[in-house]
Order: structure tokens, then C-alpha cells, then sequence
């Protein structure tokens, strides 16, 4: 396989970490410009990461079919294997640990889109094309200026609070982004099978776990709030992003987590950040 992957998404979470693990390990990085022919982008390419997703749950119902036709069609004209980030929404409440082979039982419209998406890449490897799916949790990296963590959990920390979504003891499968690309990179490095879906367990912590974490290596505990759900259902006639968070409302009280074994039996070498390595990079980054 050439050494050569073409980014898409090369600016969001999944992406950059993908194109700084994949860097490290020798790879040449070629970013996808969006908007152009992804088909030409790839040529000569022996790896497509798809870190593209629609922005704030925009039209997922219409923008992720789209995204996974390209993409197929970029690795069907080009030969590259694809990588893709899964998630967890395919599973709906089943209960856990999850892995490849926990029934996909979504509880919700977008768990439905996720399933649709990964049934096309199934079937695109059943049909000779080459895919892998590294599932994790709730996406979490240093220095982020979008997402969950900073935008909500984290923002009042200097205030002395953090937020939890939900319960504040509900144990919850993350990913922390710099640990999940490398295990992909290390991955991509071994003999895979056409198709694989490899969940990462990352870290499985809770809100309190977290506040926990924080003391530890602030010196300080915040204190946990709970997030207004209250306000979502009042601007979710008129605000897309509430009514899509809504709808995820579930998997912030659903205690949930991902198999470590597939990983561990495949990479028995790697080892994950610790959490309270992690908050430290959390909380420090500038």
C-alpha cells in the first residue's frame, strides 16, 4: 500500500489528529481541498481518512449519504483503504461493553444515518473495496476550540465549575483524539482484513470522575452543574442544534463502554493516556 493518504477533514478533530499520527509514522499527508474532485484528489493514494461531518448535525440526513458516496467512489477509482471514525450512536441503549459485534440497534434518527453510512462501507468491502472502522466514544483533544468539552463540560472551569450533560455518575466510553489516531496508524501498519470495525475503549470515566481528575491535577475540585436541557426544548422549534442535541439527550445517562480486548489482542504494545494525563492537557492547553 503507498504510504500516501489524502485527509478529508484535514482541519476538524478526527482529521488533524489522523494527519499528525499518520505524519509521525511516515506517511505523506495530502489534504483534501472540500469541494473538489475527490476521485483526482486521491490518485495514487494508498489511504482515505474520512474525517469529514456536517458542521453543528447539519443535514445529517441528506450530507452523510453524499460524504459516503464520494468517498467510495474516491477509493473505488484509487484502490486506498478507508478509514473512518465510527461512533456509538449505532447501538442505541443495548447494554455493554460494545463491540463489532453488538447488534446495531439505533434508538435515534441520527443512531438510523450512522447505521445506513456503515451498512454502504460493509458492503462496499463485501464488494472488494478495503475499510476500517475505529469506533470511540465522546471525542476529546488538547486545545480544542469546538466540541462538547470546551464549548459546554469545561467552559465555566475557571469559575470553579464544570457541566454534566447528564448523570453526573454515569461512566461514559471518550476518546482522547491523540491516542485514538495512534492506534490507527499502528494499525494501518499491520496486515489488516478488507473490512474491520475495531472498537477503541479509550477511557471510560464520569462527570464526577472527571471533577475528580481536575483536583487532582488543579489542586482544586470544581463543583458539577447540570447542563439546562430546559433551554434546548424552549429554542428547538427554531434552532436546529437544539433539536439534534435533544434527541442525543440518552447517551449522557446511559452508563456505556467499548470493548478493549479487539485492540489489546491486535495492538498488545499500545497504551492509552491516563486521565489525569489527559486533563492536564485539557487544562493546559492554550
Amino acid at each position: 500500500m503507498a504510504r500516501v493518504a489524502l485527509v478529508a477533514g484535514a482541519n476538524g478533530g478526527f482529521g488533524s489528529a489522523m494527519a499528525a499520527a499518520l505524519w509521525s509514522a511516515g506517511w505523506e499527508i495530502r489534504p483534501y481541498r472540500r469541494g473538489t474532485d475527490m476521485a483526482a484528489a486521491a490518485r495514487g493514494a494508498g489511504l482515505i481518512v474520512n474525517g469529514l461531518n456536517p458542521p453543528a448535525y447539519h443535514d445529517w440526513a441528506g450530507l452523510i449519504p453524499e460524504i459516503t458516496r464520494s468517498v467510495l467512489a474516491a477509493a473505488r477509482a484509487s484502490g486506498a483503504r478507508v478509514l473512518l471514525p465510527g461512533n456509538v450512536y449505532v447501538y442505541g441503549r443495548q447494554p455493554g461493553p460494545w463491540g463489532a459485534d453488538t447488534p446495531h440497534l439505533p434508538c435515534s434518527r441520527k443512531g438510523h444515518i450512522r447505521a445506513g453510512m456503515e451498512a454502504r462501507y460493509r458492503e462496499a468491502a463485501a464488494a472488494g473495496q478495503r475499510v476500517l472502522i475505529l469506533r470511540g466514544g465522546d471525542f476529546i483533544a488538547p486545545g480544542a476550540r469546538v466540541g462538547l468539552y470546551p464549548q459546554v463540560v469545561l467552559k465555566p472551569l475557571a469559575r470553579g465549575r464544570i457541566v454534566a450533560m447528564g448523570d453526573p455518575a454515569a461512566r461514559r466510553a471518550h476518546a482522547f483524539l491523540p491516542d485514538m489516531a495512534r492506534a490507527a496508524a499502528e494499525l494501518l501498519s499491520g496486515d489488516l482484513p478488507d473490512f474491520l470495525d475495531m472498537p477503541f475503549a479509550g477511557l471510560s470515566f464520569s462527570t464526577a470522575d472527571l471533577a475528580a481528575a481536575i483536583g487532582r491535577v488543579t489542586g482544586r475540585v470544581p463543583r458539577v452543574s447540570r447542563f439546562p436541557w430546559w433551554q434546548l426544548r424552549l429554542a428547538a422549534p427554531v434552532w436546529e442544534l437544539a433539536r439534534e442535541l435533544l434527541e442525543m439527550r440518552y447517551l449522557y445517562d446511559l452508563p456505556h463502554e467499548l470493548d478493549p480486548a479487539p485492540l489489546a489482542a491486535a495492538l498488545p504494545g499500545f497504551r492509552p493516556t491516563g486521565l489525569d494525563a489527559v486533563v492536564r492537557a485539557l487544562v493546559t492547553a492554550g
